[in-house]
């Protein structure tokens, strides 16, 4: 199981970069990470590249 941790602060760019805090929720919303911690993220497989593209565009 792979882990992520997310930036202190978002920096709020767009696209929003692939460590965003606000990306990472987002792709924990939709089942694609799970949350261990405040800023660390888990996943057993990458999420699919148009997740975290739809993920950084919203």
């Amino acid at each position: 199981m792979a882990s992520m941790k997310a930036k202190k602060k978002c920096c709020r760019d767009r696209p929003r970069c692939k460590a965003c805090p606000v990306v990472l929720k987002r792709l924990s919303d939709a089942g694609l990470l799970e949350r261990e911690g405040k800023r660390r993220y888990s996943f057993d497989a990458k999420p699919p590249k148009a997740a975290v593209a739809q993920a950084r565009a919203a």
